[in-house]
């Protein structure tokens, strides 16, 4: 189920048709090089479990940024974790390949530019055409791109020019975020890796975060504290958006009712569950099922 928000022109043909949900806009079908820096196109993507994008090359600057789910980047000769809070680029002449984890889909951010100016903002605050890298303060960077999709599908005159401040701004905040490599190698983090990976693998489970705190050795309350450190998501939010996922699943594939999948998933008020489903995708699950 995407939805495509467009301003004008034909729709880029790189636009990726392997999503469940997309939120996209593009300015300029071919993007305008004469420029110094021009904002083709951006939006945001919900990747289904297939997702998997393979270029050699790509005809313009690009940004993307990992909101949440896990997967992995072969970026030129090397291969990174996706993660959320993840930022990377690549543009013309720079081989890639993205893939989503089935069971912890993508949903990522992208924006597209041209110019004669695109590569050298990148360079210039350590984001060259092929880097990966990590951000601090992934709310900060998401609040950002939900501000350039907005304006970007807003069909303003004036979009254009407000998109290519954006990115600018985006590209400093990034750099301003970037998570070092010696954080990274924190105690701190790989516990909050071990615990998100416990999570990952045990949610179908687990009912409270108390339980998962538990059975991760550690407090409810620092658990928390250190998805906010390093995740766009808390905790809960994580254990709902994998346990909604199977949901989605048993209720498309397997027709089954409402009250059946709740129950299944450790949900003894169906209300509730109706509830936590329309928080992580925007509908009921009644609705749902009718849509599919």
């Amino acid at each position: 189920m995407a939805e495509e928000i467009r301003n004008a022109g034909k729709v880029p043909t790189f636009f990726s048709k392997q999503v469940l949900e997309a939120k996209r806009f593009y300015l300029e079908a071919h993007g305008d090089a004469s420029k110094p820096l021009a904002v083709v196109c951006g939006g945001c993507e919900h990747c289904d479990d297939v997702y998997e994008i393979s270029r050699r090359d790509f005809p313009l600057w690009c940004i993307e940024f990992v909101a949440r789910g896990t997967g992995e980047l072969r970026l030129g000769h090397e291969t990174v974790a996706l993660r959320p809070g993840r930022v990377f680029t690549y543009g013309p002449g720079i081989p890639h390949v993205i893939t989503s984890d089935a069971h912890d889909p993508l949903v990522k951010y992208f924006v597209s530019c041209t110019g004669s100016e695109a590569k050298r903002l990148l360079e210039r605050h350590g984001l060259k055409p092929g880097t990966a890298v990590q951000v601090a303060s992934p709310e900060m960077i998401l609040r950002i791109f939900d501000d350039l999709v907005t304006n970007g599908a807003g069909g303003s005159r004036f979009a254009p020019l407000i998109c290519v401040a954006l990115v600018e701004l985006l590209v400093l905040k990034i750099a301003e975020s970037t998570l070092a490599h010696e954080v990274s190698q924190t105690p701190a983090f790989a516990t909050y890796q071990t615990c998100r990976e416990f999570i990952r693998e045990h949610y179908l489970q687990f009912k409270t975060l108390e339980k998962i705190a538990a059975a991760c050795h550690v407090d409810e309350a620092y658990l928390c504290r250190l998805f906010k450190r390093f995740d766009s998501q808390s905790p809960y939010q994580y254990l709902m958006q994998l346990k909604m996922g199977v949901a989605a699943r048993r209720l498309h594939y397997d027709g089954k009712l409402v009250k059946e999948v709740a129950y299944e998933l450790g949900f003894s008020d169906p209300f509730h569950f109706s509830r936590a489903f329309k928080n992580v995708f925007g509908l009921s699950p009644t609705t749902f099922r009718k849509l599919r």
